[in-house]
């Protein structure tokens, strides 16, 4: 039975961040933002906004977007690491606030929880409901997943200027009219690690900003290569095997969506999975003479992490490899027509953390579409990571029928018109300084209307609709 994902809807808040005023704040070079990291706006959310009000946004956008009923939907999941209850899951706070719009008990019936595996987390849920639907556990009905994030970092750190906020809502079902899931071949990477986490109790988390980078890298290009073993053993994808061949598992990815937590991270990702897929074929002298430099080799044979981030002259001439092979015309064909398209949302909105992943992807499908592009058939290859940490590798064909659902997206409309923050709201936002009821912006949907304070009802939040 297939399984796949059939619309997608977007929640942002319409409160920015421009690049140039934090530039100004912090006294940064906006270029760096702008060019370095991909960073031109951040979303934020407004103080009556949470992470389970983005999440009930964007369910009630793809609900009316494709005229469903609550009975239509069989699971709702909630994929976030924003969470703010320990014990009760996000998804039964969304559930409460649509049933604000669909009657009491709307939803009494719809199954799920709340996913925790920091960014990889809406892949693994993802996962978890097109088993259910191949199963037949469905029944016709459909399910709702929904990455929703609010990534907040500490006043001046180094993560502050790769915040971001909003929720991507899927609805998968047997009859996906977008992307048909590849079955059999989603491969996981897993180890226990520190490079960012965010400790009970504590709003922002603790980052180490070039190891978790790395880390990234490595379980993603080591999910790869499991995802390979899978589809070659399954037969989804053939590579030739002849004297000098030049075939490479990303020729036969015509797009890929790769986790973003700054736009210009899809880039570096690329990069390191071409070095390591094309390193051992032909092509791979070709773009060396090109780049005009050998690949730099760590100078400790440990290879481990901590001494390749130690050692400051391979890092060096590792980073000039890095922008002459980036710069050769073989990776620039590569990356304008597998990842730029997925890249553009990204710049606009900023680090969505769960929902990045799947942002890229409905970037990908508006913009590729808006210049002509043919997608029906085409294979999108999805690099999933959370830290912590986990990657998950995964793929999917777009479906003969997606045009007419792809006709109807467009992200600028979607998201609204926008406020500007100036640095002095920004900052009172950022600290908590406003309550509820001194939001910027009036309610126009789902919000937080206060958290209750008393000792016996400590933390109960309420919701209203002002839509």
């Amino acid at each position: 039975m297939a399984a796949g994902i059939d619309d997608i809807a977007v929640y942002v808040p319409r409160l920015y961040l421009d690049a140039d005023d934090f530039a100004r704040l912090r006294g940064v070079d906006a270029t760096k933002l702008r060019r370095g990291l991909g960073v031109h706006q951040m979303a934020i959310a407004d103080s009556n906004q949470d992470p389970a009000c983005l999440a009930a946004n964007a369910c009630l956008r793809i609900m009316r977007k494709n005229g469903l009923e609550p009975s239509d939907v069989g699971r709702l999941y909630v994929a976030t690491e924003s969470s703010f209850d320990e014990s009760k899951a996000m998804n039964a706070y969304v559930v409460g606030m649509l049933e604000q719009a669909y009657g009491s008990g709307a939803f009494e019936h719809c199954g799920g929880v709340e996913t925790k595996f920091a960014c990889v987390s809406g892949s693994y849920a993802l996962y978890d409901n097109a088993n259910w639907i191949r199963a037949g556990e469905a029944e016709g009905q459909g399910a709702l997943v929904v990455v929703s994030d609010i990534a907040k970092y500490d006043m001046g750190s180094s993560g502050e200027m790769t915040q971001g906020a909003g929720a991507v809502a899927m609805l998968l079902n047997d009859r996906p009219r977008l992307l048909a899931f590849d079955p059999r071949v989603a491969a996981t990477s897993i180890r226990d690690e520190y490079d960012f986490y965010r400790p009970f109790g504590k709003e922002t988390p603790i980052v180490h900003g070039q190891y978790s980078n790395l880390l990234y890298l490595i379980q993603v290009r080591k999910a790869l290569e499991a995802y390979k073993k899978k589809a070659l053993a399954s037969g989804l994808i053939r590579l030739d095997a002849g004297p000098g061949a030049d075939d490479s598992i990303l020729d036969h990815i015509d797009h890929l969506n790769m986790h973003l937590p700054y736009s210009n991270m899809g880039r570096k990702a690329l990069a390191y999975l071409v070095r390591h897929e094309w390193r051992g074929l032909p092509r791979w002298k070709k773009v060396i003479e090109e780049a005009g430099m050998d690949e730099p080799e760590p100078n400790d044979p440990r290879g481990t992490i901590e001494s390749v981030l130690a050692d400051g002259d391979f890092m060096r001439k590792d980073h000039e490899f890095q922008r002459r092979l980036t710069a050769t015309s073989r990776f620039r064909e590569v990356y304008e027509s597998k990842l730029a398209s997925s890249l553009i949302a990204s710049s606009m909105v900023g680090n969505l953390y769960t929902a990045s992943l799947y942002l890229g992807f409905r970037s990908t499908l508006e913009f590729e579409h808006a210049k002509g592009a043919d997608l029906a058939g085409r294979r999108f290859g999805f690099g999933s990571y959370g830290s912590g940490s986990s990657a998950m590798v995964f793929s999917g064909v777009i479906q003969e029928e997606y045009a007419e659902t792809v006709n109807r997206m467009k992200l600028e409309e979607e998201i609204g018109p926008r406020t500007r923050l100036s640095v002095e709201q920004y900052v009172q936002i950022h600290e908590n300084r406003l309550s509820p009821e001194q939001a910027v912006l009036p309610p126009k949907e789902f919000v937080l209307v206060g958290v209750d304070s008393s000792p016996e009802s400590r933390g109960e939040r309420r919701y209203s609709y002002g839509g």
